[in-house]
């Protein structure tokens, strides 16, 4: 009985299903699949552009925080004496907001991080010089790291 109900059921569905289709044009069918395929590009692309995004703004925040680091080590060289350690974790810190800067797209986030390492390279050629670098300085330095951490 069960069986018997079951094959009407499909047989009254595929018959309005097939007078559905029946009385709508082929070209409007076509028009309802492209406009999905069209929405389909759309939406793989913004995925794609925030993906990016994501990845961009990661390698950012993540040399963001290795520069911060070798800053802080930095200060501690330096409230150490040892200013050719502490002039060549400054370098490094430049050189790897430098590679931030390099490989993301150029807009106006950009600016502050190569003004950043423009100043560390500033700082270091002090140091590597001989010439006295005040803590201050580092702390400035170190804050706006913070500050562009925070963005």
């Amino acid at each position: 009985m069960w069986k018997l109900l079951v094959i009407l059921a499909l047989v009254a569905l595929s018959f309005g299903l097939g007078f559905y289709f029946g009385q709508r044009p082929v070209g409007t069918l076509q028009e309802t699949v492209s406009g999905l395929q069209h929405s389909l590009k759309d939406t793989s692309r913004n995925i794609i552009d925030t993906t990016m995004g994501i990845e961009q703004d990661l390698r950012r925040r993540q040399g963001l925080i290795d520069s911060k680091s070798r800053v802080v080590q930095a200060k501690s060289e330096l409230f150490d004496k040892n200013f050719g350690e502490a002039a060549k974790q400054l370098g490094e810190a430049a050189e790897t907001l430098e590679k931030v800067v390099k490989g993301a797209k150029q807009d106006e986030s950009i600016l502050p991080l190569r003004t950043l390492a423009g100043t560390l390279q500033e700082v270091r050629l002090e140091l590597s010089m001989g010439k006295p670098v005040s803590m201050k300085k580092l702390d400035d330095i170190q804050r706006e790291v913070d500050r562009q951490l925070n963005k």
